[in-house]
């Protein structure tokens, strides 16, 4: 069968997506106005070619189908006996009572799905389903000071606020203690974009519900390769959402012989150099319930990447 090129309207789309993100990060990184016209604009054909190269590279790697497709592994693992999903408005109510989060809006919303883990895939597992976690929105009111509640600083800031949180109540270990920061870690454009949804869905209360699943629908796969297996409506869990569900459900994480949670919803750059190659992990170990982050690439039997699932519109 013929190969079908990209049609005009692709390109034309593309190249709108690529003139957004140009004006995005002249935006972000703000050049004062005699290096912006001595450096690039009086420079246009190097800078078009920079551009080009840059552009060239994200294309092929972005259109290269099933990159990960060998880097799977059998796994038998799954998560330990004593999960037990709660519901819906014990899960909301733990965090009206630990935070001082108002729950109305959350206890709305559950009355208005009958149960939501029907939209999941029949291979997910019996105690994946609805879960509460703490919104961006939620985060603007634990955390003053942010107009943005997808701020990447106020999302790493989210992240550390829920560690001192789990800390409370059993043994954890940070093993990237001083990388949570925006050069480290950061959202993937697939799961803000499904947060976007999920706003206007849910509106901008302090606590959402979301359809999820907690790693045994992808387990032995590398994060890669689940990502390339997401559905359409799928999008990665992170770090953040990881950790509201560790706190309501501190019993996923007990075992050496369980599943862990790959969390393929952010992005993690090792060096903080703007190379973010890895994804973040929360596991069960000698110390406790641990989180760390490691390559795309690598495939264990004992993790699975988590993900949720937005309601078919």
């Amino acid at each position: 069968m013929p190969t079908k090129l990209i049609t005009p309207e692709q390109e034309d789309k593309i190249a709108d997506l690529g003139r957004e993100a140009v004006k995005t990060a002249v935006k972000e990184t703000k050049p004062q106005s005699t290096n912006a016209q001595n450096g690039i604009i009086m420079q246009g054909g190097e800078f078009k070619n920079k551009v080009t190269l840059a552009v060239k590279t994200i294309i092929t790697e972005m259109t290269t189908l099933n990159k990960y497709a060998g880097n799977v592994v059998k796994s038998n693992y799954t998560y330990p006996g004593e999960f037990q999903r709660k519901p819906g408005r014990v899960q909301i109510q733990i965090f009206a009572d630990e935070l001082g989060l108002d729950p109305t809006s959350a206890f709305e919303y559950l009355e208005k799905i009958s149960e939501m883990s029907r939209i999941l895939p029949k291979d997910c597992h019996s105690q994946d389903g609805n879960f509460a976690i703490i919104s961006p929105f939620g985060f603007q009111q634990l955390i003053p000071g942010y107009k943005d509640a997808f701020d990447p600083e106020l999302y790493c800031k989210s992240l550390l606020f829920l560690f001192d949180i789990i800390k409370k109540g059993r043994n954890f270990c940070n093993w990237r203690e001083g990388q949570i920061d925006k050069n480290h870690l950061q959202q993937t454009a697939r799961t803000l974009d499904a947060y976007d949804t999920i706003t206007t869905i849910q509106g901008k209360s302090p606590i959402w519900i979301i359809s999820a699943q907690l790693g045994f629908l992808h387990k032995g796969e590398c994060t890669g390769r689940a990502r390339e297996l997401f559905f359409g409506n799928e999008f990665g869990l992170g770090s953040v959402a990881g950790a509201s569900i560790a706190i309501t459900h501190p019993e996923r994480f007990v075992r050496f012989e369980e599943l862990d949670m790959d969390l393929p919803g952010d992005e993690f750059a090792p060096d903080g150099d703007g190379g973010f190659s890895g994804s973040p992990c929360l596991a069960f170990g000698s110390d406790g319930l641990k989180f760390a982050a490691c390559g795309v690439s690598g495939a264990g039997d004992s993790f699975g990447s988590a993900s949720a699932f937005l309601p078919q519109m």
